[in-house]
């Protein structure tokens, strides 16, 4: 990051107040009479009625649009366990694009625990306070047990967006590759560099949507992870494959698709040569991909690439995913997002990006147009078309899966944030 970018970044979180989110009110507070229906006197009525059945909660109170974004602070964006505090503005930030892009209000509490118990145990405690809960940053192994644990516990949706989120707009990304491509998806062989909560999440609802198992190498900082290993965790376990390949450079050869959640650099071009004719390569480090879109496109001019940055065709954005999906669930007030609620998020997104694209959406990024191809994938982020896609298809498959208690909103889909309720 450039020295203005550094200086700019801290002049807009600093003034011209701190921070990125503020709560507002939404009700009259002009009058006598106002401020006791909003307080006292007033505001026993809506208590009782909520002691007499919660889901009255939702009636009177914000719930119903209100998300955590919760974090411990140990895996902070590249930057690693910098402790609670560190992750506020990136909860703050989290914040910015619920209420940006889906018109949800949003609550970031960061926690000081000293075990994933302790973690558990508070964001149990307060998970009635809200409609949805949004884990950020936590590191694996341990954000996996947290996740399922607090699923168990809580019956509002829980959704580790490190995990889901990514893995559902890589997933919508690369269906739409592998079809550019001419591949079947339940033939295409998959090499995956990085072992941690992103890739093992992608990798899982993959194969929801068709990958085989058997095609799957994932590998580690040990090499690929593979059945005579005696040092795997239950969840990198769940992908160990019976091979004689152990390194990268082994198992690249012939590979149809290279999936990055690791580090920079470390995807050579004499690797990516032999791939497989027509390769897909997500190299989605970040700010620095396994391989430069440079590199790779002088290397080989038959693949599709995507990366997870802005200033190149295909970023792969968990924006495109976690606010519509969290709104469609909200609306149905689901008690989880389930797996298919994730595939149905995935198909919509990468249904989207086969539309033809409305004029002001190629003005905001400044070009002439877009048109499903090799270098466009999936949507952009600022596809106001997502509020209608997105939320819709969740809220279906909620409701369809049966974890909604709330029939399919009249409402939807919605055409903009006026329709949001």
């Amino acid at each position: 990051m450039s020295q203005d970018l550094k200086t700019a970044a801290l002049e807009y979180h600093a003034h011209p107040r701190p921070g990125k989110i503020s709560v507002e009110i939404t009700k009259a507070t002009q009058t006598s009479r106002d401020l006791s229906l909003a307080y006292s006197p007033g505001v026993a009525e809506p208590v009782r009625e909520i002691a007499k059945d919660p889901e009255n909660a939702y009636k009177y109170t914000a719930k119903g649009n209100l998300v955590a974004v919760i974090s411990d602070g140990t895996a902070i964006l590249g930057l690693g366990n910098l402790g609670p505090l560190a992750s506020k503005p990136v909860m703050e930030g989290k914040g910015v694009l619920f209420k940006r892009f889906a018109g949800i209000d949003v609550f970031d509490i960061e926690v000081d625990s000293e075990s994933p118990q302790a973690f558990i145990e508070t964001v149990e405690r307060i998970a009635d306070t809200f409609g949805g809960i949004n884990l950020e940053d936590i590191k694996a192994p341990e954000c996996f047990e947290i996740e399922r644990a607090l699923i168990e516990k809580c019956n509002v949706p829980i959704f580790h967006d490190d995990q889901h989120g990514t893995a559902i707009v890589t997933a919508a990304g690369m269906i739409n590759a592998l079809e550019l491509q001419d591949k079947k998806i339940e033939e295409a062989k998959v090499v995956c560099l990085g072992a941690g909560a992103a890739a093992i999440a992608c990798m899982k609802l993959l194969v929801s949507c068709g990958v085989q198992s058997e095609n799957i190498y994932m590998l580690d900082r040990k090499g690929v992870i593979h059945s005579g290993r005696e040092d795997l965790n239950q969840y990198k376990a769940m992908f160990a494959t019976e091979t004689d390949k152990r390194t990268l450079d082994d198992a690249i050869d012939g590979a149809d698709v290279f999936l990055g959640l690791s580090g920079p650099d470390l995807l050579s071009a004499e690797q990516l040569k032999k791939m497989a004719p027509k390769p897909i390569v997500f190299a989605c480090s970040n700010p620095d991909p396994e391989i430069s879109p440079e590199v790779a496109l002088a290397a080989r001019d038959d693949l599709i690439m995507a990366t997870g940055r802005s200033d190149y065709p295909n970023q792969v954005n968990n924006v495109l995913g976690f606010p519509f999906i969290f709104r469609g669930a909200l609306d149905v007030r689901a008690t989880a997002i389930n797996e298919e609620m994730k595939v149905a998020a995935v198909h919509a997104i990468r249904e989207l990006a086969k539309e033809p694209v409305p004029q002001e959406i190629c003005d905001a990024y400044g070009v002439d147009s877009f048109e499903f191809g090799k270098d466009y994938i999936i949507p952009k982020p600022l596809d106001v078309r997502l509020l209608e896609a997105v939320p819709a298809a969740v809220a279906r498959a909620a409701v369809d899966s049966g974890v909604a208690r709330k029939g399919y909103p009249e409402h939807y889909p919605l055409k903009s944030m006026d329709d949001i309720r």
